[in-house]
């Protein structure tokens, strides 16, 4: 499976600290299974990572997620606040009602 980061969280994931990765649980994510490697390309460089999943969560919502993992593992800085409506900058409500979220865990490969 492919999917296109941002920089930042790229190289987040790159170093290490950003071990959970945040989607929308669409059809395209239901079919992830643990052991199955993505493959991440960052969207500013042809720059490419695999990671293999190692655990699958799936939540209601963006609320539910953000109480059940630690912000550096979702790719935030010591220094900022954790919120569930940052994501709303990628998904839409309705589209986070219709689907549910899934927190991917990950190690990079």
């Amino acid at each position: 499976m492919r999917m296109h980061l941002d920089d930042n969280y790229f190289r987040k994931i790159k170093e290490g600290t950003k071990t959970i990765e945040v989607r929308l649980n669409d059809e395209k994510r239901r079919e992830l299974k643990i052991g199955d490697i993505i493959t991440f390309d960052n969207r500013s460089s042809d720059e490419k990572l695999e990671a293999r999943v190692t655990n699958l969560y799936v939540y209601k919502n963006f609320e539910e997620l953000y109480k059940h993992h630690d912000k550096i593992s979702l790719g935030y800085n010591e220094d900022e606040i954790a919120s569930p409506s940052d994501m709303r900058m990628f998904y839409s409500f309705e589209d986070t009602i219709k689907y549910g979220v899934v927190a991917i865990e990950i190690e990079v490969i």
